[in-house]
């Protein structure tokens, strides 16, 4: 007898499940590559282009990266720029000629530094000389009246309704503004005006008078508010002009001395300036 090939009953269904089963778990595969398209009808796919998520983490850190490595390139360039050394600056040889005149560790006396001023002189007018006080505290303020004045026409104006409407209007003609107590609650409508520019009439400063001619005078004549800066101890005044001389410049700047209390003076410092 030829060779007998027994067959199992049931077999051939069993490979063609496993082969049905293969060719479901390919198709599975298959779909998960693809992607739903908006317009598409039902069970139409199209395939996925692009990178995948991994190639796309790969593809920021580069970009970080090399961000961080252009950053760290241009930092020292910066530095560098800060670094430099700033140029000397050049000064004119009449002024290193007049600073030669000045010896800045010596404390001078008042008729010695006045001698000095002429020959420090830089400009072609008449300079005004001017007194620089430190003293222990703010708030220190006295009036004085100056024997020649400070060299400037002092405009003195006493307020009135007219001069009011003025003011409102932006036109600022005086320097000095004095008023009568009955006429400080008119000018209340302007003193945002006047108050950062220093004009309102203040009593300390003596700008507030029942009689505000006479004191109208005295300001012409070369009365002077002595205070210093409203958060500092520091005060700055004018003393004349430069073309006065030393003898007229010496009685304003006593006269100034004896208006302040000495115990409240540090420091005083005589210049002209433009």
């Amino acid at each position: 007898m030829g060779k007998i090939r027994v067959k199992t009953l049931g077999v051939e269904e069993l490979e063609e499940d496993q082969k049905k089963e293969t060719k479901k778990r390919k198709e599975a595969k298959e779909l998960k590559k693809t992607v739903k398209a908006p317009g598409l009808k039902g069970g139409e796919r199209v395939v996925a282009v692009g990178p995948t998520e991994e190639e796309l983490a790969k593809i920021e850190k580069i970009q970080k990266e090399a961000v961080n490595q252009l950053k760290e390139s241009q930092e020292p360039k910066k530095k560098e720029k800060k670094n430099k050394p700033k140029p000397a600056r050049i000064r004119s040889k009449s002024y290193q000629a007049r600073v030669g005149f000045v010896d800045k560790t010596k404390k001078y006396a008042l008729s010695e530094a006045l001698s000095l001023l002429p020959k420090l002189k830089g400009a072609r007018f008449d300079e005004t000389v001017e007194l620089h006080f430190t003293t222990t505290e703010p708030g220190v303020n006295a009036m004085v009246t100056l024997p020649y004045g400070t060299g400037k026409i002092v405009r003195v104006a006493i307020a009135d309704e007219p001069l009011i409407k003025e003011i409102e209007k932006g036109k600022i003609t005086f320097d000095v503004l004095l008023s009568t107590p009955a006429m400080m609650p008119q000018l209340a409508k302007v003193a945002r005006v006047l108050g950062p520019r220093g004009l309102m009439p203040n009593p300390k400063n003596g700008t507030i008078a029942t009689d505000p001619q006479k004191t109208a005078l005295q300001f012409q004549k070369g009365q002077i508010t002595l205070k210093t800066e409203a958060k500092f101890p520091l005060m700055h005044v004018v003393a004349g002009k430069l073309s006065f001389g030393d003898k007229k410049l010496l009685e304003n700047i006593e006269a100034i001395f004896k208006a302040l209390p000495a115990s409240k003076i540090k420091k005083a410092i005589l210049k002209s300036t433009m």
